[in-house]
């Protein structure tokens, strides 16, 4: 052990500040040693993702006086056009569109869908059924509700479920192409699924087996989880449109709102049309003070991500050793940030999230209970202990109530605070009996 961790673990400071039985801290000590090779590589592309930031920014000669804002229409604001600007470079596309008006990722893909899609196009989803809010978006489940979902619109929908192993079928993709095909949708992460998050070389080969279909049809990735964790992105994997929220990866914790989309000049613009009016597009929106902290939410955000993977390497790594099934496992690769627990028990998924909840620096006394939140069918519980209301790339735990009672867990700002929250978990769930004491022992 170096002196860093024997510092950290002398006189059991976890034990001491925050009462976690000593059996947790060496079990976290023995995992803390067995993962450190994996900590290399995720360095490794922290830094490449540090560098492709700052030099994007070099640029684009960002200056200090691009973090002012505006009000009103906010034409010409010079912040918000560098802002895009840089993202563009960032993501290796010919646009951007980045704005604090966009509430979500939801939000986000949205924009994209009804930007580019028009009565009598078809939607094809070659990675199952997407997300859960995005199945609202589409239409799916409430067809005679008439909120204007792409349903609504005339705007049909179809899906090739993945394999077994969570590839795309890319046989089924190709004889499910028809003529009406407009735009394929690629869901990177893994939503509450139990399937791997789909690698960047992985989604480039099922790019091109599309575009070997038909070149016209717009590829559209759902990056929201993924970003900055590999060196690639979607669009140099050949997509022509990506989107993902600033609560996520790329707002480093420090964008209190937002979302992007990247991809063809075209396409941007459609979404862009979208958000604001046809004929305005991206030309208008005040920044309202808002652009320091997306500029530098991004310029964190590769550390950010990296600190986050490896909160998630620790926990599936420890999870595992104490006989719960995880994905992925802690040495498998990753394409998001997010660490999947199998507990196949209610009570043992609710105990965990609860437990993370206590490890947080904001709202550690609530304790999280599972609600009919809106856009999902069933209850949900979340445990997001956050500087910002909702941020997924701040630490949290969250599932739905239903079978095989999955927690997933992403985010994470500093490594610590990640392992703390994991260890607090573990310790809540073996004051309750969850977790056999001949496990923990290290």
């Amino acid at each position: 052990m170096n002196k860093y961790s024997e510092k950290m673990y002398c006189g059991n400071i976890y034990s001491e500040l925050f009462g976690i039985d000593e059996r947790i801290v060496a079990l976290s000590r023995k995992i803390d040693e067995k993962i450190q090779g994996i900590f290399n590589h995720i360095n490794s592309v922290r830094e490449y993702n540090q560098l492709k930031v700052i030099k994007a920014m070099q640029d684009n000669g960002l200056s200090d006086s691009h973090f002012s804002g505006t009000t009103g229409y906010g034409y010409g604001d010079r912040g918000r056009e560098i802002l895009e600007a840089v993202y563009a470079d960032v993501f290796k596309a010919e646009a951007a569109l980045v704005r604090h008006q966009i509430s979500s990722g939801t939000h986000a893909l949205a924009l994209c869908l009804f930007g580019v899609l028009r009565p009598g196009d078809e939607l094809l989803s070659i990675t199952g059924k997407p997300y859960d809010t995005l199945q609202g978006v589409i239409g799916i489940g409430n067809r005679n509700r008439k909120d204007g979902t792409l349903a609504d619109f005339g705007i049909s929908y179809r899906q090739v479920d993945l394999l077994e192993n969570g590839d795309i079928d890319l046989e089924k993709v190709k004889t499910s192409i028809s003529g009406k095909t407009r735009m394929v949708l690629i869901q990177r992460s893994r939503g509450y699924t139990w399937r791997p998050a789909l690698s960047m070389e992985k989604i480039s080969e099922a790019i091109k087996t599309v575009k070997d279909v038909n070149p016209e049809i717009v590829v559209f990735v759902d990056n929201c989880y993924g970003e900055f964790v590999e060196k690639c992105e979607p669009i140099e994997a050949g997509a022509d449109l990506a989107a993902g929220s600033l609560i996520k990866n790329p707002g480093g914790g420090l964008a209190p709102t937002g979302g992007y989309i990247v991809g063809k000049h075209e396409l941007v613009r459609q979404a862009a049309c979208r958000l604001t009016a046809p004929g305005v597009g991206g030309e208008i929106g005040a920044t309202l003070g808002q652009n320091r902290l997306m500029f530098q939410g991004l310029f964190l955000s590769p550390h950010v991500v990296a600190e986050s993977l490896k909160g998630a390497v620790f926990c599936s790594a420890i999870m595992e050793e104490l006989g719960f099934e995880t994905s992925p496992r802690y040495c498998e690769a990753r394409s998001d940030i997010t660490q999947a627990v199998r507990f196949g028990n209610p009570d043992y998924l609710v105990a965990f999230c609860q437990g993370i909840q206590k490890g947080s620096p904001v709202d550690a006394h609530v304790t999280p209970m599972p609600w009919d939140m809106p856009g999902y069918d069933c209850k949900v519980i979340m445990a997001a202990g956050a500087f910002i209301q909702g941020s997924s790339i701040e630490l949290s735990a969250d599932a739905p109530i239903r079978e095989p009672y999955i927690a997933y867990m992403q985010g994470g700002l500093v490594y610590e605070q990640t392992r703390l929250g994991i260890m607090t978990a573990l310790d809540f769930m073996l004051k309750k009996g969850i977790i056999d004491t001949g496990n923990c022992e290290g």
